[in-house]
């Protein structure tokens, strides 16, 4: 059960690999995916790798990032030389009183409970049984166990009394985002986890040399591995004493074997592992975008990562672009992908794994966060709003029977469905068109900068025209008001984008 010798770690290539060799591998492009890691563990397993890396190599004093499992053995090590016979990599270490892998020493007199899965452990909170199915991964191995505390232990939020979150969330009910810039792989431009870890290991310790990384009180060091720390149930770590990339545990758990294989043991805490309420997430993490006035970090809630929101984490200035969210300065202009991922939680439960990958081509990834591209997104956006308006006024006339001087809120509700489909379409036209605005501006043409317009507006057109039109014999009317209602109907759909956007003049 030790994760520096062990070979745990399932790959694409069929091997199984320990932690140093994993990275080692890692660090030599070899590895592209991970066989036994849930879509949801991604962000948690990729940010962990990453902290972790960046800590050995920093500390070791190190140039470069090793590539030889050997090497990263040693620095590993060199992360716990106070804590005997490798117990702090070990899944299962029987005298608790020590740590073992992300499971902090019991302090005693703490009741303990079973968890026979690592599903039961792991971040997701489900109130039915159906969608993501509970308490399933019962054939498991020592993976299925690492990927389930690292998920927990880095992530989690707060789960009623007794259960914390931590410390990198703005609320217990709020979510550990991830947004960050990774390297794009082949002509498909998938996300590569060598490439992506490695160059997220590469700007942090680049970053750090280059400007010093300070915690939440301004220091620049400090216990990293909260698991090797005792934790008492009267003391708090404070987030100002931690080093800037602190690996932190959530949660009272240690893992057992069994007969029947590994189990957890569970206990509540008296109050979070960290005491960080008052830095409502802001505190240094590398991927979470921070809002500049309100000095909190990103709470998904039940959202998504739709253009709005990624445009104005990205370019309103209202958030402070995470560091891995940009380009460095030493870094290739080459195609890169923008990716965003949180777990959307609400009081008590999770409510779905939200992610996105937004290609960023090599010809604007330079560019693709001034001012000339918060200028062109707004743009974009209220284009998108006047022809989702026209929808939405076209199909509150037709439910009004065509009496526009009756229309009420309830006929403007009905809207809402085709509303949301042609929302659905400009979600997935809005930035491969707004890379291709930004290299018309940089053209410097204003003949291909309006063809180019033109083409987008088009085909915001289209999907409207066509939601329009799928909606209406779905909208009540009487029968006998139906002819002149839906005549009306479409002269207010088209009359509003021809008042807009006179060039948009067809109506067939």
């Amino acid at each position: 059960m030790n994760l520096l010798t062990e070979p745990a770690i399932s790959v694409d290539t069929g091997a199984k690999l320990s932690l140093p060799g994993l990275l080692s591998a890692m660090a030599r492009d070899e590895v592209r995916q991970f066989a036994a890691l849930r879509p949801h563990q991604r962000p948690a397993w990729h940010m962990f790798l990453v902290q972790l890396a960046s800590l050995a190599v920093w500390h070791s004093k190190r140039a470069a990032v090793p590539r030889t499992t050997s090497d990263w053995m040693e620095l590993l090590r060199t992360l716990t030389l106070e804590i005997p016979d490798d117990a702090a990599w070990r899944l299962v270490v029987e005298n608790r009183a020590i740590p073992a892998f992300l499971q902090p020493p019991d302090p005693g007199d703490l009741k303990w409970n079973v968890v026979p899965t690592p599903d039961d452990l792991d971040i997701l909170i489900t109130s039915r049984n159906h969608d993501v199915k509970q308490s399933i991964a019962r054939r498991s191995n020592a993976e299925d166990w690492l990927f389930a505390l690292v998920s927990l232990q880095t992530t989690a939020g707060f789960d009623g009394r007794g259960n914390y979150g931590i410390a990198r969330m703005n609320g217990g009910s709020s979510s550990r985002p991830m947004l960050g810039l990774a390297p794009a792989s082949g002509r498909d431009q998938r996300v590569n986890p060598s490439r992506w870890w490695l160059r997220d290991v590469e700007r942090l310790l680049a970053w750090r040399r280059q400007y010093g990384v300070k915690n939440a009180l301004g220091r620049e060091d400090g216990p990293a591995l909260l698991w090797c720390l005792d934790w008492s149930e009267t003391v708090q770590l404070d987030v100002g004493t931690l080093d800037p990339w602190f690996i932190e545990v959530a949660r009272r758990v240690r893992l057992s074997e069994t007969n029947q294989g590994l189990v957890a043991m569970r206990a509540n805490s008296k109050g979070p592992r960290v005491r960080s309420k008052a830095y409502k997430g802001n505190v240094g993490d590398p991927w979470a975008p921070v809002h500049r006035t309100e000095g909190k970090s990103l709470t998904l809630g039940s959202g998504d990562f739709n253009y709005r929101r990624l445009s104005n984490l990205m370019f309103s200035g209202d958030w402070k672009v995470p560091e891995l969210a940009r380009l460095g300065k030493s870094e290739k202009a080459d195609d890169r992908l923008l990716v965003a991922e949180a777990l959307s939680r609400g009081n008590s439960k999770t409510e779905g794994f939200k992610s996105r990958t937004v290609p960023v081509p090599s010809n604007v990834v330079r560019v693709f966060r001034s001012t000339t591209v918060a200028d062109l997104s707004q743009q974009l956006m209220a284009e998108i709003r006047e022809f989702d308006e026209a929808l939405r006024n076209g199909i509150a006339t037709l439910a009004a029977g065509g009496e526009r001087d009756r229309m009420e809120k309830k006929h403007y509700g009905l809207s809402h469905q085709a509303r949301n489909r042609f929302d659905a379409i400009a979600d997935t036209l809005f930035f491969p068109h707004l890379w291709k605005r930004l290299s018309a501006e940089n053209s410097g043409s204003t003949q291909v900068v309006d063809l180019v317009r033109q083409e987008f507006l088009q085909e915001l057109f289209d999907a409207a025209r066509n939601e329009l039109e799928a909606a209406m014999p779905g909208i009540p009317c009487a029968a006998i008001s139906r002819p002149r209602a839906e005549a009306r109907c479409r002269r207010a759909f088209y009359g509003r984008v021809r008042k807009v956007i006179p060039q948009m003049h067809r109506t067939d």
